[in-house]
């Protein structure tokens, strides 16, 4: 089959036949292919570049979230690890307050020099030249000397404590035991045991022992302890009587005038009253009576015994 293909001139002025035979049609068909399938090429590498690029950006968009979430999860267990360290850090300091405050108390208690014993001082210390320059504690080091910092606050506070329970207990025992004359002035002007009664000439059973002194002397505590008499009490005049503890108590009789109140705590030392010759007396002393149990004891080895 021929393909007849007229070509006509300008103005009109003539035309031209050509005929194709059947191999112009399979040259034809072969262009159209060759550009159909071009386009379809292009078309597709542009589609492909298109999804490509997609899937490019998704990858990236899905690493830089899984970066950020590392990041938050780094960044939680630091501040965690912080919180941790602070926690610690507040307990230690703490602690620092705890064994400051009962090693100023111990050094009260025990008549340390304060200007050796300065708890609120950081100690001397000191040395040569490192070595090594270089280096540092890591996070884990750090915690280990916490913990081990912490441990052995905890031990020297609990010795510090028992330290002070004994010192607190032999400070209470010095404090209670009677010690000492109860006026600074003065001489014994009777003692305890049998002796001729200043009013009756018939021996009698002194249970004290008398101090004579200038009137309106102070009169001091021999032992600390609770006030549990003060005021009038026949032949003692005005009497003062202080309970000192583990079955002691002291007696001061013939007062001028009282200075203390029932229930006061009394220091060992403290003046208490003023000496006078009330009651059954011959004249201005102060009857010192020490008893144990409720019943009089010698008082002569407490007064050779001076307070300090």
């Amino acid at each position: 089959m021929a393909m007849d293909i007229i070509v006509l001139g300008r103005d009109g002025g003539g035309s031209r036949h050509f005929a194709l035979g059947r191999w112009y049609h399979w040259l034809l068909l072969a262009i159209t292919l060759t550009v159909t399938s071009g386009v379809l090429m292009y078309a597709g590498y542009r589609l492909g570049l298109h999804y490509g690029v997609n899937d490019l950006v998704n990858h990236w968009q899905s690493t830089i979230t899984q970066s950020q979430r590392e990041v938050r999860v780094t960044r939680a267990t630091a501040d965690a690890r912080i919180d941790a360290l602070t926690l610690r850090l507040g307990e230690l300091q703490a602690d620092m307050m705890r064994i400051d405050a009962l090693g100023g108390k111990l050094v009260q208690m025990a008549n340390l020099d304060p200007r050796e014993f300065d708890f609120g001082h950081t100690p001397g210390q000191g040395g040569p030249d490192p070595k090594y320059k270089e280096g540092h504690f890591s996070g884990p080091d750090i915690q280990q000397q916490l913990d081990q910092l912490s441990r052995l606050l905890s031990e020297r506070q609990s010795q510090l404590e028992v330290l002070g329970q004994v010192l607190a207990r032999r400070h209470l025992r010095a404090e209670t035991t009677p010690t000492g004359w109860p006026i600074v002035k003065g001489w014994i002007s009777s003692f305890y045991g049998m002796r001729t009664d200043p009013f009756t000439g018939r021996p009698e059973f002194h249970p004290g022992i008398d101090f004579a002194g200038r009137e309106g002397e102070s009169v001091h505590a021999v032992a600390g302890g609770i006030v549990i008499h003060a005021g009038p009490d026949g032949g003692y005049g005005n009497m003062v009587e202080i309970a000192s503890g583990d079955g002691y108590s002291t007696i001061y009789g013939h007062n001028e005038r009282v200075d203390v109140k029932v229930g006061q705590m009394i220091r060992q030392g403290q003046v208490i009253a003023q000496l006078g010759s009330t009651g059954r007396s011959t004249g201005p002393h102060v009857h010192l009576e020490v008893r144990y149990q409720g019943h009089p004891i010698n008082p002569l080895k407490f007064i050779r015994k001076r307070r300090s």
